[in-house]
């Protein structure tokens, strides 16, 4: 069984955090746990360099202490940590060993993983809740950084007429996969990819990454959604929504909307 390099990393900021994950994510990095001053990265043990990660740390004068775990124990872990996540009446996202959750209009079914999107991070919250404005009746989307699937799912259980979506982590596509096909969906393809070229045009993008890939990315994104088409994004900041707005309507995205739920926010754009 594959085993796993345990990286935890203290007296980091929330600041910090946002940005170490985007960073390591590069660096082969699988998971991440943010905790109250520190998080905790895992990698797999073949794919681990001490001295890249100590590079990578040394501009914000961070520590880190390491050590090896077995994957099995890695899942195991993160099951038993893992809570149902309840938006209002509208969603539910639980694993298949928690009791069903009869009371919202949509249910999801996972198999939580060391991967983003699994609701728990108020970004995923914020998106779903954001989602259940908008009609997704026979409309094209695109999830870009699907993570775990949960909102392609929750897209095709809103009436799609099909998703696309992709994610630079295998790791997610893999149990990305196995969610959807948990869920019976069958209007999402699932596809590894670091970037949107070649991703079509879609009515609707459904973007929660970080603030520096949106950035990096926004006129592909722009690119890639129809006219009058809907944009939603989150991983960032209620501080970064100025200088993404700025970058937006450049290409001819503009600010529709915001949330905002423990520092975080989700915001939505129309294409002009």
């Amino acid at each position: 069984m594959a085993k796993y390099i345990q990286v935890k990393i203290e007296n980091t900021t929330v600041e910090q955090n946002e940005i170490l994950i985007a960073l390591l994510s590069e660096n082969g990095y699988e998971g991440f746990e943010e905790g109250d001053n520190y998080l905790t990265a895992f990698i797999p043990e073949t794919d681990f360099n001490e001295e890249i990660l100590a590079e990578t740390l040394r501009p914000f004068q961070l520590q880190f202490t390491k050590e090896i775990i077995a994957e099995k124990n890695w899942n195991e872990e993160w099951e038993k940590n893992f809570e149902p996540v309840l938006v209002d009446d509208f969603c539910a996202v639980r694993a298949s060993f928690h009791q069903p959750i009869t009371n919202v209009q949509h249910e999801i079914i996972i198999t939580p993983k060391m991967s983003f999107g699994t609701g728990h991070h108020a970004t995923t919250y914020m998106m779903m809740k954001s989602m259940q404005a908008i009609d997704f009746t026979g409309k094209s989307v695109l999830d870009f950084g699907t993570g775990t699937g949960v909102l392609a799912i929750l897209a095709e259980k809103l009436g799609v007429a099909d998703v696309y979506a992709i994610d630079n982590d295998e790791w997610s596509i893999n149990n990305g996969k196995e969610n959807i096909g948990n869920n019976h969906c069958h209007q999402i393809r699932i596809e590894l990819k670091d970037n949107l070229t070649e991703t079509g045009v879609h009515d609707i993008i459904l973007a929660n990454i970080n603030r520096n890939v949106l950035l990096d990315t926004m006129q592909a994104i722009a690119a890639s959604v129809k006219t009058n088409g809907i944009v939603l994004m989150s991983g960032f900041y209620e501080e970064d929504l100025p200088v993404l707005i700025e970058a937006a309507n450049k290409f001819k995205l503009s600010f529709v909307s915001k949330m905002e739920r423990n520092k975080w926010n989700c915001a939505k754009f129309t294409k002009s």
